[in-house]
C-alpha cells in the first residue's frame, strides 16, 4: 500500500481505455490524506463492495468511468470484492491488493541479461502469495504501453488484469488470485504506437494447447519425483568421448502410432520405446525438438514454446516419465535445440511487445529465407539470456542429458544461404556471425559448468574450426559435432553402382583425413530420409538382394569406422518408404526375413560395439585407427584395425563393395593368432548368404600391408566382417 494523491478523471478515462500503463498506482488500496482508498474496476458490475471480515463497504461508481468503482475502507486488512449487476451478485479477490512477487535480485539479474534460472522469474507460476493461492505472470516486453493477461478466468477482457512494469526491466507482473493448473491464457499486448498487437503466447510458458489451437496453458511443474539418481550420478562416465554412444533418433509423435492414429503418449513410450532402445543396443535416445511448434510439418523445428514439452504427447510431468524410465534403463536423453530461428505465427515471438524485440528489424540480419523464419538477435543481452535459460532449462527440469544444436552453420556465419549485398557484415567487415559465436560458446560454458556430465552436439556443416573444442582453447565449446562430410561423401558413394565405385574410392576414405579433428558423430538422421530422398533402402543400387546387402556392408561400414554413431528410426528395419511424419515406422516390414534380419543386424552391431573397447574408446583419437587397406580400388575393399586402450584386443575391420566374393583375399593382419569373426554382415542371420571365416582365420608370421603378419580370408560380396584378435 502506497500514500497517494487522488487520482484524475484523466486517470480514469486513460484506465478504461486501455491506455494506462501504471494501473497499480490507480486500482487496489491507496492512502490519501491518511484515508485508505479501494479502487475497483470491474467493466460488467453495477456495484462493488470492499469485503472485509464478512462486512461489506460500499464503493462509490465514478463518474463518466463505467465499472471503476471507489470509496474509503476502514484499516487495511486483506479485503475481497463483490459486484452485482442485474440482480446477481460475484465476489473474487482484487488482484491489485498484491504486492509484486518479483524481488530486487531478480529485477537486477534480469535487467543485466544473467538470471540463469530466468524461467523461475517468468513465466507462470502457481503459489502462495500474501496468503492467497494463484498464479504469478511475469512477461519481458520492454516497449509495450500496456500489457495484460487474459484468459477464461477474465473472459479475455485485457481491461481487467493490466499487469505491473517492473522499473527498467522491461518485464510486467501480476498476481491473479484463484488461478490454477489448466488455465488457458495468453497477453495482450499494446505496442509503443497505440495499436493492440496479435495475442501473444507466453515466451516462457510451461504449457501450451493443442495445435492448432495456440494459447499458453498455466502448468504447475514443481514437485517431480525422480528416481533416476543412479544414472544422474553417473552419466558422465556414459557420456564421455572414451565411451560407446550410439544414438537412436526419434520424432516421437511418429514412432509409433496408436488405434485411432494418434501419436505415442510420453507414458506409453516410457514403456514402449525405452524397451525398445534397449533391446536394440543403443545408448541414447535423441529426441527430434519436442518444445511446443505450431506445424506438424516443421518436424519441431520451427518452436514457438520453448519452455513447453509438446502437448501432442503429454504434460510436462509425463515427459518427465520418459526420461526417468530412459535414466532407470541406463539410456541417455538427447534433445534437439532449436536456438537458430523461430516461426513468424503471429502469436510467437515475432514484434512481441510492437518492435523487433528478440529478432532483427533488418531482414538482412534478421530473416531466413530458406525457412521464412525469424533469426533471433544474438547481440541482445535480454535475448541471449532467454536462449541461454533455455538451455539450462531442459537439462535442469527435465534431466535432459544433452542438447543437439540444430543449423549451427546459419548461425555461424552472416551471409549464410545469401547473395551479396543481401547480408550486413560484422564489425570488421567479415562474415563470422560474432554474437552468435559468443552465444553459442556461452551456452555451452554454463551447460557444462551447471550440469556436470552432459553433453551437447553440433550438427554443423562446414569446416569452421575448434566447434568441440573447449572455449578456453578458442573453440565452441560443443562435446561433439555431426560429421556432415562423412555422411555425405559414404552415401554418395553407397548409392553408385558397383561397377563404378572404383572411380569413388576416395569417398570412403577422405572422412579419415580429418576424423579426429573434432569429437565426431556419424550420423544418419531423419534429413536423409525426406522430400525425395529416398529411404536408406531406396538409395542403395542393384536388385533385391542387392539393395540389402548393400546397406548391411554400409552399417558395418559406419559401425566400425571411428566416430560415435547415430541412426534414425525406421532404417533399423530398412523400411521401403521414406520416413513420414503424419504415420509411424513401417513397423509391419518386420513380416519380411530380410527387413528383420537388418534389425538383427542393427542390434549386433551396437551389441558388437558396446562390448569390444577397440571400437569406441580412441574413436576421437588417431592413435584409435591404422589403415590396411585403403588404396585398393579395383576390388572395392577397405580393411583398417580399431585399436583400444592397452590390454584390449584389436578389431580388424574388412568391407568388399562389390557382388563378387573374394574366396582367398590376403590381408595384412597386426599380429599372428587367431582372430574370430565376430561379425559378419552376410550372415544368414541377417538375410545373406552365410559366407565367411566361420571358423575364424589363422594370421602368420610375414609382412603383408606394412602389418607383421597376414591372413587369406573369405570376404562375401557387399559385406563387412569384423575379426577380433584371440591370441
Amino acid at each position: 500500500m502506497t500514500d497517494a494523491k487522488h487520482p484524475t478523471a484523466s486517470d480514469f478515462q486513460r484506465l478504461i481505455q486501455g491506455h494506462h500503463d501504471d494501473p497499480f498506482a490507480l486500482l487496489g488500496p491507496h492512502f490519501a490524506d491518511d484515508t485508505q482508498y479501494v479502487t475497483a474496476f470491474d467493466p460488467g458490475a453495477h456495484q462493488m463492495w470492499a469485503v472485509i471480515d464478512g462486512t461489506s463497504h460500499p464503493l462509490d461508481p465514478v463518474q463518466d468511468a463505467p465499472g471503476v468503482f471507489r470509496g474509503k475502507v476502514p484499516g487495511d486488512a486483506p479485503y475481497h470484492l463483490k459486484g452485482a449487476a442485474q440482480g446477481s451478485e460475484w465476489e473474487f479477490e482484487d488482484a491489485y491488493r498484491f504486492g509484486p512477487v518479483l524481488g530486487e535480485v531478480d529485477e537486477y539479474l534480469l535487467g543485466e541479461g544473467r538470471h540463469h534460472r530466468m524461467w523461475e522469474a517468468l513465466g507462470a507460476h502457481i503459489r502462495e502469495h500474501e496468503g492467497c493461492w494463484g498464479t504469478q505472470f511475469a512477461v519481458w516486453a520492454p516497449n509495450a504501453q500496456r500489457v495484460s493477461v487474459v484468459g477464461e478466468f477474465n473472459w479475455w477482457n485485457g481491461l481487467r488484469h493490466s499487469m505491473r512494469r517492473r522499473g527498467a526491466t522491461g518485464v510486467w507482473e501480476i498476481f491473479i488470485p484463484n488461478v490454477t493448473d489448466g488455465a488457458i491464457y495468453r497477453y495482450e499486448i499494446v505496442g509503443p504506437d497505440g495499436t493492440i498487437q496479435p495475442l501473444k503466447a507466453d515466451p516462457v510458458g510451461f504449457g501450451s494447447e493443442h495445435p492448432p489451437a495456440n494459447a499458453s496453458i498455466v502448468r504447475d511443474i514443481t514437485g517431480y519425483g525422480w528416481s533416476d539418481d543412479a544414472w544422474m550420478t553417473t552419466r558422465a562416465e556414459a557420456q564421455k568421448r572414451e565411451a560407446p554412444i550410439s544414438v537412436y533418433e526419434v520424432h516421437l509423435p511418429s514412432w509409433r502410432r496408436k488405434n485411432d492414429n494418434r501419436p505415442i503418449s510420453y507414458i506409453e513410450a516410457a514403456q514402449e520405446l525405452v524397451e525398445y532402445v534397449t533391446e536394440m543396443g543403443f545408448t541414447h535416445i535423441e529426441l527430434l525438438p519436442i518444445s511446443e511448434y505450431p506445424f506438424d510439418g516443421s518436424w519441431g523445428y520451427q518452436p514457438v514454446g520453448l519452455f513447453a514439452p509438446t502437448i501432442r504427447c503429454g504434460l510436462p510431468h509425463e515427459f518427465r516419465d520418459l526420461v526417468n524410465a530412459a535414466h532407470r534403463a541406463g539410456l541417455g536423453i538427447i534433445l534437439d535445440w532449436v536456438p537458430g530461428h523461430f516461426p513468424t505465427d503471429p502469436h510467437g515471438l515475432g514484434k512481441f511487445d510492437g518492435t523487433a524485440l528478440y529478432e532483427h528489424a533488418d531482414p538482412r540480419e534478421g530473416f531466413h529465407r530458406d525457412w521464412n523464419t525469424l533469426i533471433y538477435n544474438y547481440g541482445r543481452a535480454e535475448v541471449a539470456n532467454f536462449l541461454t535459460a533455455n538451455a539450462l532449462y531442459w537439462l535442469e527440469e527435465y534431466h535432459a542429458d544433452g542438447l543437439r544444436v540444430d543449423a549451427v552453420a546459419s548461425m555461424l556465419y552472416r551471409d549464410y544461404s545469401r547473395n551479396p549485398g543481401e547480408w550486413v557484415p560484422n564489425k570488421d567487415g567479415g562474415r563470422e556471425n560474432y554474437e552468435a559465436i559468443d552465444l553459442l560458446r556461452r551456452v555451452n560454458t554454463e551447460s557444462y559448468g551447471e550440469n556436470p556430465g552432459i553433453m551437447t552436439v553440433a550438427e554443423e556443416s562446414t569446416a569452421y574450426p575448434g566447434v568441440s573444442q573447449p572455449v578456453d582453447q578458442g573453440g565452441l565449446g560443443f562435446g561433439f559435432k555431426w560429421n556432415m562430410g562423412w555422411m555425405n561423401d559414404t552415401l554418395e558413394y553407397m548409392k553408385t553402382d558397383p561397377l563404378y565405385r572404383t572411380h569413388h574410392h576416395h569417398k570412403m576414405t577422405f572422412g579419415l583425413v580429418y576424423a579426429f579433428s573434432e569429437n565426431f558423430i556419424l550420423p544418419i538422421s531423419h534429413d536423409e530420409v525426406v522430400h525425395g530422398k529416398s529411404s536408406m533402402l531406396g538409395k542403395m543400387p542393384g536388385n533385391e538382394w542387392e539393395k540389402f546387402a548393400n546397406l548391411r556392408a554400409y552399417y558395418g561400414f559406419m559401425w566400425g569406422h571411428p566416430g560415435k554413431k547415430l541412426l534414425f528410426m525406421g532404417q533399423e528395419l530398412a523400411q521401403r518408404s521414406e520416413w513420414n511424419h503424419d504415420a509411424q515406422v513401417d513397423w509391419d516390414c518386420l513380416s519380411n526375413p530380410q527387413h528383420a534380419g537388418m534389425q538383427a543386424l542393427v542390434r549386433d552391431l551396437n551389441t558388437l560395439y558396446r562390448d569390444t573397447p577397440a571400437l569406441y574408446a580412441r574413436d576421437c583419437f588417431e592413435s584409435g585407427f591404422e589403415w590396411i587397406i585403403g588404396d585398393d580400388q579395383t576390388n572395392s575393399v577397405f580393411a583398417w584395425i580399431r585399436h583400444g586402450n592397452d590390454g584390449d584386443p584389436d578389431v580388424v575391420v574388412i568391407c568388399n563393395m562389390t557382388p563378387q566374393e573374394h574366396g582367398s583375399y590376403r590381408v595384412g593382419m597386426p599380429a599372428k593368432g587367431r582372430w574370430r569373426e565376430a561379425l559378419n554382415s552376410d550372415s544368414e542371420l541377417y538375410g545373406g548368404g552365410n559366407r565367411g571365416n566361420y571358423g575364424g582365420v589363422d594370421a602368420k608370421d610375414g609382412t603383408h600391408h606394412g602389418q607383421p603378419a597376414y591372413a587369406d580370408v573369405t570376404l562375401p560380396p557387399l559385406s563387412a566382417i569384423y575379426l577380433v584378435h584371440e591370441g
